[in-house]
């Protein structure tokens, strides 16, 4: 646990800072206007819309924490799902939202977090207008991967935009 505590100060240290060198090796002529690299194009179906990952981190036996820039377009999310372990969500850039199932979402912007608690079936993504970033961390990922439970419906979406 002791190690996890470290790895989110750096990282909060870097963020907070604007740090705009944060991995090894990429120059700052080679970084774009955010904070992190996107990444690669996501390829599967739990997300709507065009969304990269970057990951950054790798689940080990000691930490089980996995983490990664997650970068999306206007209008792209992810699906419902939630985390055995919970989740953390660190807004680096633009404009986005995050919704609980059976609550009412709410307005994510650069410097807003999310906690998720274990198994809180959820989705976050981008605004209609804006790119949205964050760091997402997966904790206590010895107990499991993501559950995907279906997509956010354009109605589901279309309401948390209001």
């Amino acid at each position: 646990m002791k190690n996890l505590f470290l790895v989110l100060a750096v990282m909060l240290a870097a963020w907070m800072s604007g740090c705009t060198n944060p991995q090894p090796g990429i120059t700052k002529d080679q970084q774009t206007e955010s904070l992190f690299p996107k990444g690669d194009l996501i390829t599967n179906n739990n997300f709507s819309g065009a969304v990269w990952f970057n990951k950054m981190g790798e689940t080990d036996t000691t930490m089980h924490v996995n983490y990664g820039n997650v970068t999306f377009d206007p209008g792209a999310r992810t699906n419902w799902h939630s985390h055995p372990g919970g989740q953390l969500l660190f807004i680096t850039e633009g404009k986005g939202y995050y919704q609980g199932k059976g609550q009412q979402a709410r307005l994510l912007q650069k410097g807003d977090f999310v906690e998720i608690p274990p198994n809180v079936v959820h989705w976050h993504g981008a605004a209609p207008d804006s790119e949205f970033a964050h760091i997402a961390i997966s904790l206590h990922t010895d107990k499991g991967g993501a559950v995907w439970t279906g997509p956010v419906t354009d109605e589901e979406y279309n309401l948390s935009s209001k």
